[in-house]
């Protein structure tokens, strides 16, 4: 059997909720464990030996992944890894239609389809195992997430001993079922149908909105084709006990970093780059092989540590990235923060966030009455004065906080 994958990156347009680390950086390419949250994408789709090509599809410019391709065809030699750039925004199921030629070369069995702002466990033999098993057109990753939560994410509702998928909404007004879409799906060719009736449907009820020179019209997969394939046969879920999380804002990163650390530092302890347990170390604790760590830091649980980063002596990092040619002072305190390139903490300062299980899916608290980011930001090349503390805030780039700074966006 032979298999392909997608991975959905989106486009410059997008990942608005992800500023202002997008600014700097796309999304999909931000690092998160150590690694540019694609490539967790990618070493999933090496469980599967059948893959034999992986295609980006997105609209941002070529140019944006010319250095990452090629080093991820030398980490990924077991397939070809191609971007297929979308000549404009097309919808997440109007992009695979237009690639649909290149999607089907070589004629696959049946593709993956992958969104690139999940955290997950990525159970790929299971979902394939599943569509062989049940003869499915259509297999998608479903979730459990606390009632609370639910209708922010497209709810399904499946039989519970056939897994079949009965009804499916997007984001409903009404709870409908704490089982939710965890954005990666196993489609055979028949969903390129499924897809060609919803754009003439679109047409018939003149609610299109034509754009390309073959006059389709922006197609979403999850509110425009799943709704659909559930009111038909062979749309089965494989509901995942394991973790999961999407990186929509930025402050989700924090928890999705925590996630991927802990899943790594159980399957490999010794893996490259984790540091080990210490009186310093709270593992899982990744440190890049260029930065520079005092050995009176204390750094941990769940933080990264970026390239060429400076930690001075008696700093303490907890559940935070640090990005790279960052440099934390002596004495400085880093708690639920994600620093981005360049930024300067100063000696005694206190950046902090306001901790929450990864479990509760909110990158926002209340506080005073007010709703404040859960995780605090400091954009590329920020500097933090000497024993300034800054608590709940995002800060763009480029700017010097010289005063204490509590639940504010700075611009």
């Amino acid at each position: 059997m032979s298999s392909k994958a997608l991975i959905l990156v989106g486009g410059g347009t997008r990942g608005t909720r992800f500023r202002p680390l997008s600014l700097d950086i796309p999304k999909v390419l931000f690092p998160v464990a150590g690694r540019p949250i694609l490539s967790h994408a990618l070493s999933a789709l090496t469980t599967v030996p059948t893959i034999k090509e992986v295609l980006l599809v997105g609209f941002y410019d070529d140019a944006i992944f010319k250095d990452f391709l090629a080093d991820a065809a030398k980490e990924f030699p077991q397939f070809t890894i191609k971007y297929l750039r979308e000549y404009t925004a097309l919808g997440t199921a109007g992009g695979l239609y237009h690639f649909r030629d290149v999607i089907l070369k070589g004629n696959p069995d049946k593709f993956f389809v992958l969104h690139a702002d999940v955290c997950c466990s990525f159970p790929l033999k299971e979902m394939l195992h599943m569509a062989e098993e049940k003869a499915a057109k259509a297999v998608i990753l479903g979730i459990r997430v606390p009632t609370q939560v639910a209708s922010n994410f497209g709810c399904i509702v499946a039989d519970p001993a056939t897994k079949k998928v009965v009804h499916y909404v997007e984001k409903p007004e009404t709870h409908i079922s704490n089982l939710i879409n965890g954005g990666v799906y196993l489609f055979d060719k028949s969903i390129f149908t499924t897809i060609r009736e919803a754009r003439d449907a679109r047409h018939e009820a003149a609610v299109a909105s034509p754009i390309g020179e073959e006059g389709g019209e922006i197609l979403r997969l999850e509110q425009d084709i799943l709704t659909r394939l559930s009111q038909d046969d062979g749309f089965f879920v494989y509901e995942t006990r394991d973790f999961w999380r999407q990186i929509k804002t930025a402050g989700s990163a924090v928890p999705a970093n925590a996630l991927y650390l802990q899943k790594l530092f159980q399957l490999d302890p010794d893996a490259p780059n984790l540091a080990k347990a210490s009186a310093t170390i709270l593992p899982p604790v990744y440190i890049d092989p260029t930065a520079i760590v005092s050995p009176t830091a204390k750094l941990g649980p769940n933080v990264s540590i970026g390239p060429h980063a400076k930690i001075g002596a008696g700093a303490r990092i907890k559940e935070s990235i640090v990005l790279d040619d960052t440099e934390v002072r002596p004495g400085a305190c880093v708690l639920y923060s994600i620093l981005a390139r360049g930024v300067k903490v100063g000696n005694w300062a206190r950046v902090e966030g306001t901790p929450t299980p990864p479990a509760d899916h909110l990158s926002t608290v209340v506080k005073n009455g007010a709703r404040v980011h859960t995780v605090t930001i400091l954009a590329q090349d920020v500097v933090v004065g000497d024993e300034v503390r800054c608590q709940n805030c995002v800060v763009l780039p480029h700017k010097e906080i010289k005063t204490d700074v509590e639940n504010e966006v700075i611009m």
